[in-house]
């Protein structure tokens, strides 16, 4: 596939987007008396909201030369169903003009499931803190031994035919509880770059937080890029690109964020300092 080739050959992209609207900040009192407080689902307009931006993400990769091979998501469920969406829009049949005609929903449009692979990476969980969960959830959160459902439950949310099972995970379960929110920055930026450094030969989409797309912004952007605001379904585009030949680290290749790919067009809001 050409879109593979460009990636080996030191192209690889990799789109980091924030799930949809989630239920509990549309009804703030869903969290009361749930089993899983902190695991709200999205809203209808949320899920739309997947679609259309992952029918866009599509568009984006086809004008740009390239197609999108493995998603990688985090357990929320919010997270796992905008994958969902995203995924279906990226396996869609219809060529992408026909795809773009279709505005309400993935619903019985066709899927081919061999054009991508996804699985689930717990390094791309929310902050696993106070100040991303509030202060319901950290009441309860010292008491929790369990997360988030079986694997085989969280992949059924998921497109059927897609799921790869021959990878594992770099995270085997979520972070533990009490992150700081630099250390939460910290680890986003690492799996993002280790989850290129994985997949080489591929252009990966994850699915994350909003702090997960922001630190991809902050630490693969121009230097000074300081995000205020990532919206639902906003995203950015990185690129592997080759270091400057001659200078330290010769021969090597670092992301970078795609400038013009990834900012208030995509949802991103941000400041140069």
């Amino acid at each position: 596939m050409a879109a593979a080739a460009a990636a080996a050959a030191g192209q690889q992209r990799v789109v980091v987007m924030r799930h949809g609207d989630r239920l509990d900040h549309a009804e703030p009192m869903w969290p009361a008396n749930k089993p899983r407080p902190w695991d709200p689902p999205l809203t209808d307009a949320g899920v739309l909201r997947a679609w259309t931006v992952g029918k866009r993400i599509r568009a984006q990769a086809a004008a740009d030369g390239y197609a999108l091979h493995r998603v990688l998501v985090s357990p929320f469920h919010r997270c796992l169903q905008t994958a969902a969406q995203a995924v279906a829009a990226l396996c869609a049949v219809p060529d992408d003009a026909a795809l773009a005609a279709v505005l309400d929903s993935s619903a019985n449009v066709p899927l081919d499931a061999s054009r991508v692979k996804v699985s689930i990476e717990y390094g791309l969980s929310e902050m696993m803190n106070v100040e991303a969960m509030g202060a319901l959830v950290s009441q309860v959160a010292p008491s929790v031994e369990k997360w988030f459902p079986d694997l085989a439950e969280l992949e059924a949310v998921l497109p059927p035919g897609t799921i790869d099972h021959s990878t594992q995970p770099l995270f085997p379960e979520v972070p533990k509880w009490g992150e700081s929110v630099r250390g939460a920055r910290i680890r986003y930026a690492s799996v993002i770059k280790a989850l290129a450094d994985k997949y080489p030969g591929e252009n990966l989409l994850l699915v994350t937080h909003g702090e997960g797309v922001g630190s991809s912004v902050a630490c693969f952007g121009a230097t000074g890029m300081e995000v205020y605001e990532v919206e639902y379904c906003a995203y950015a585009v990185l690129e592997k690109q080759p270091l400057q030949p001659g200078g330290e680290g010769d021969g090597e290749s670092v992301l970078k964020v795609v400038a013009d790919r990834s900012g208030p067009t995509t949802g991103i809001h941000y400041l140069v300092t």
